[in-house]
């Protein structure tokens, strides 16, 4: 039996937290509002972003420009900051092992498929990843169906087993859908969200770097043979 690693993307596999950061800086600066750092975006951090805006205190009618033309205001700054970013610590490492063992590693995302991809082999990794589950375009971006729907419908169809299948995110949500699906969940620190919030959701494992992961991995019977 080999386990399945699911990854988020965004601020879980990419250490992207900084060009988040920087592009809704952009966007409140553009609305003639304060900047702010780094421990108040990962306290109001949520997805939709829209929620993240409205927590921060932005009207109605901003967030409606916002979302506009499938949030172009968004994704053409923060494309081209995400260019710039590399990997979490330790990802490469985690998924080169997985790659060795015959482990499946999968992404699920709620960001878009195309740049996602392009960020893929960019950083070397794309034929390190089986599947991305991923809103088809900018317009469908949160419209369709929910990523803990997506995996499911991909679980099921694939014959994935939820005991040997491991979610790994930076936000509450990757703990909510590895309930609810019973998966082994995994919160990694240093993202959009912080620690506290993570903990408060009570995940399985909370682990700062994607070295931590394989101890974990290990105390499930998987990767015995490999070391950090």
């Amino acid at each position: 039996m080999k386990p399945v690693l699911v990854f988020d993307w965004n601020g879980t596999l990419l250490d992207d937290a900084h060009a988040l950061l920087q592009t809704t800086n952009a966007i409140l600066d553009r609305f003639g509002r304060a900047p702010i750092d780094m421990k108040t975006l990962q306290e109001h951090c949520d997805v939709p972003l829209a929620r993240l805006y409205h927590s921060l205190g932005m009207s109605e009618d901003e967030i409606a420009t916002i979302d506009r033309d499938g949030s172009a205001m968004f994704h053409d700054a923060y494309e081209r900051l995400a260019d710039k970013a590399d990997l979490r610590e330790g990802a490469r490492r985690v998924l080169e092992l997985a790659r060795q063992e015959g482990a499946l590693s999968i992404i699920v995302s709620n960001h878009i498929i195309e740049p996602l991809r392009f960020q893929l082999k960019r950083l070397g990794i794309n034929d390190y990843i089986d599947d991305v589950l991923a809103f088809e375009t900018r317009t469908s971006q949160y419209k369709s169906m929910s990523k803990g729907e997506r995996l499911r419908l991909h679980m099921q169809k694939n014959n994935l087993r939820p005991a040997s299948t491991f979610i790994i995110g930076d936000m509450p949500v990757e703990t909510e859908i590895g309930r609810n699906l019973g998966l082994i969940s995994i919160s990694i620190t240093g993202g959009f969200v912080s620690e506290s919030r993570l903990r408060a959701a009570d995940p399985d494992y909370t682990i700062n770097n994607h070295h931590e992961l394989l101890p974990i991995l290990q105390r499930h019977g998987f990767f015995g043979m490999h070391k950090l």
